[in-house]
């Protein structure tokens, strides 16, 4: 039977018969689609049986204890993944950055306001976790939570969206009538019975997310495992490759079992038969998932909503077996009470209840929000604006993990408008982000931003352009958009194709691999690059010096190689290859009628040199420990043994890269040999360091010396002494204790170059 509703009759921990839940008609007992589904055909016959079937009395145990969770994980996720933690970055006041709403008009609030905004977030957050006035806490919680969803597209992201709408159903639930402060002052409300439909819109959602994540998994790049392809390097795959290759584990495990998963996940989860193995599977799953992402709270939550799927009564039930000295803490055991927000059955002596305005509001609901979210992930011919080379802002699509890029380069040039002179801009400048790099949207966002703060540099109406080189799925790298348009003046609309994205490359997929086996005759020494480029255009290159041995060689095409400093041209057909010389500029002309394909193979001399030197002090080390060295180190080599340095102006630097790289491996491999106790020790100081500085920010911002000063100080606008006094009392960012990092660096300082200087294609790491 299914786990939508229980009808045979169960006692409860009293012996006694359970409420009017169970008292069914006794030929629903018989029905098979009743014991596989939860309900019959009869319940889908007429409208009028549909709505009862949605208001059908279902016991609250569940859905309360889901509420309680789910509050609990915000709560926590608050701080960390909303950004909590650090407002006092990413909102300073006065600060110069480019931000990227979903609706231009859209501003964040000042610093002190964004902290009362968050602020009223967590507490609603806190209310929907005790059930404390919880219509309230829901609204608290949930407009808040939109409003700083819907100012910053670059965090947006599956789980993002799937808290909200979480958040948006528990407003309309009644999620309150068990192990709540709501039921404790109101005993309408304490232990009653909720409509069936409560069940169903969650359990749908959840079925969703993984179901459309599995059909976009049966994408080709996810079915050929060019999606994850390095993440089967990582230790929990591990016991897979006693048995399997790594490329079979890449495939088998990581892709197929990934797009299998998903795929079964709703369905096992909802029959009886199958629910425990898939209980199983869903959670090795996401307890993986937890190690593998910085996904903050999800993992967490995946795992709350999973005994959603399970009989509603299941904590009352594993209550009630708990020592009867616990019962004075936990949740009521007794069979729930009548409650009006359901439609109940004829009974002995009784009639049927018939269903009233809000009954037929529910199931109309239901059914709406579930075509909804059906239709949602494939809307994407709608707002065309939005899509690339992927459909639609990635967030809300449930296209986990389908698709990877790498980006090997990214130029910005301007030109000033009036003396026509030309610079470039440092990738990112005015920026707290990097995703603007592979939205057309945030794009055109970002070129007038900078449109309006060049002005400060003297640079007038400036033309924007970028060149950005992405590879997706382990593809050749090539352009994104169209180099030679200004995206000042590029016309963009959420509702027609961008015109200057350039195409994806998908005729050259077949290219990949051959990939591997180019990269599997080089030594480990030797690095290379696949780019592609489309005809007219051309790459301007500057190959580092400390790379040594770099060529280029064609694969498809025919290209014109030109070394600026010495005027040279030389054209280059497929199977041609010449020598690049280091330290100087060259520009690579595509000049056949389609794409050319080319890669870069180079040495890093200065890694491999700094390698061997490490290796050096590594086997050092080992034979003064063992006793084999005979001769006593000298004093500048002792810090190698200790481990420790005195004093780090007059260390020698490739000791102190020793030790560094020395406490990162061993960092890694304390982590990695956690036990469980440690793991969670940890987990629990990420989360009070986070929740620390949450709460001094505030008290700083708005109870303690910071406003004081500001009303002393009113011209000063920008937050300075807010920033330097958490610094002393709270600490830098990244300074906290159990490896905390889960910020990226904030890059807003602009940095300007002259006519000379472009970014170099081969990364120098």
């Amino acid at each position: 039977m299914s786990a939508d509703v229980q009808v045979r009759r169960r006692k409860n921990a009293s012996g006694k018969a359970a409420g009017p839940e169970q008292a069914q008609p006794r030929k629903r007992i018989g029905s098979l689609m009743c014991r596989i589904f939860g309900f019959d055909w009869s319940d889908l016959s007429s409208w009028h049986r549909f709505v009862c079937l949605m208001n059908r009395p279902t016991d609250p145990a569940g859905l309360g204890l889901f509420r309680f969770l789910f509050g609990l994980l915000m709560v926590l996720d608050i701080p960390q993944e909303r950004g909590m933690s650090y407002l006092d970055y990413k909102y300073l006041d006065g600060l110069d950055v480019c931000r990227f709403p979903l609706f231009n008009s859209l501003r964040p609030l000042p610093l002190d306001f964004m902290y009362l905004v968050y602020v009223i977030m967590l507490l609603g957050a806190l209310g929907i976790m005790l059930g404390c006035f919880y219509r309230l806490s829901c609204l608290m919680f949930l407009l808040p939570y939109w409003y700083v969803f819907f100012l910053d597209k670059t965090s947006w992201n599956n789980h993002s969206y799937l808290y909200g709408l979480i958040g948006f159903q528990l407003c309309l639930l009644n999620a309150n009538r068990y192990w709540s402060v709501d039921g404790l002052l109101n005993p309408r409300k304490h232990n009653a019975h909720v409509p069936l439909w409560n069940y169903t819109i969650l359990r749908a959602q959840i079925f969703i997310v993984y179901f459309i994540a599995g059909v976009k998994k049966l994408d080709a790049d996810w079915v050929e495992g060019y999606s994850m392809g390095t993440l089967s390097r990582h230790w929990l795959f591990d016991p897979f490759k006693l048995f399997l290759s790594d490329d079979m584990t890449n495939l088998v495990v990581v892709h197929w079992g990934g797009l299998i998963l998903d795929l079964t996940a709703g369905y096992l989860l909802f029959f009886d038969v199958t629910r425990p193995v898939a209980l199983f599977f869903v959670s090795y799953f996401h307890c993986m998932n937890s190690q593998l992402f910085s996904i903050g709270m999800f993992s967490y939550t995946m795992l709350a909503t999973s005994p959603l799927f399970c009989y509603p009564d299941w904590p009352r039930r594993l209550i009630a077996k708990l020592p009867r000295f616990l019962h004075y803490v936990l949740p009521p055991t007794q069979p729930p009470q009548e409650s009006t927000e359901c439609v109940y059955p004829g009974r002995k002596g009784r009639a049927a209840s018939q269903p009233r305005l809000w009954h037929k509001l529910g199931a109309i609901f239901t059914v709406l929000y579930i075509i909804e979210q059906l239709f949602l992930p494939y809307s994407h011919f709608i707002t065309q604006g939005y899509n690339n080379w992927t459909n639609g802002l990635y967030g809300y699509s449930w296209d986990m993990m389908v698709h990877s890029r790498s980006h090997q380069h990214v130029k910005i040039t301007y030109r000033d408008g009036i003396t026509g002179e030309i610079g470039y801009l440092n990738p990112g400048v005015f920026t707290q982000t990097r995703r603007w790099k592979d939205h057309s949207d945030m794009l055109k966002q970002y070129a007038v931003c900078l449109q309006g703060l060049l002005g400060a540099y003297n640079i007038s109406q400036p033309e924007i352009y970028f060149d950005v080189w992405v590879s997706i799925n382990d593809r050749f790298q090539q352009r994104l958009f169209d180099p030679t348009v200004d995206i000042v003046k590029a016309e963009w609309s959420p509702f027609q194709k961008t015109p200057w994205l350039k195409p994806l490359l998908v005729d050259l997929s077949p290219w990949r691999a051959k990939f591997q086996e180019i990269e599997d005759t080089l030594d480990n020494q030797t690095d290379i690059v696949f780019i592609a480029d489309f005809p007219g255009l051309f790459l301007e290159n500057f190959v580092s010096e400390d790379l040594g041995n770099t060529s280029i060689h064609i694969l498809q095409g025919e290209v014109n190689v030109e070394i600026v400093k010495e005027e040279r041209n030389t054209t280059l057909r497929e199977g041609d290859h010449m020598q690049l010389p280091a330290g100087e500029y060259h520009k690579v002309f595509t000049v056949s009628p389609g794409p050319s394909c080319y890669m870069y193979i180079y040495v890093n001399t200065t890694a491999v040199t700094l390698e061997q030197n490490l290796t050096r002090l590594l086997e050092l080390k080992e034979r003064a420990e063992n006793g084999s060295e005979t001769i006593q180190l000298p004093p500048e080599l002792q810090p190698i043994i200790s481990g420790t340095v005195e004093d780090i102006k007059n260390t020698d630097p490739l000791v102190l890269a020793y030790l560094r790289r020395q406490k990162r491996l061993e960092l890694s491999e304390r982590r990695r040999n956690a036990t469980l106790l440690q793991r969670f020790e940890r987990f629990c100081g990420k989360k009070y360091y986070l929740l620390r500085r949450s709460a001094g920010t505030f008290y700083i911002t708005h109870i303690g010396p910071y406003p004081r000063e500001a009303n002393r100080q009113k011209e000063n606008k920008n937050s300075l002494l807010l920033v330097s006094w958490l610094e002393v009392n709270l600490g830098p960012l990244h300074s906290f204790p159990y490896d905390c990092n889960c910020y990226e660096e904030l890059s807003v300082r602009p940095s300007i170059t002259g006519t000379t200087g472009t970014g170099s294609l081969i990364c120098n790491y």
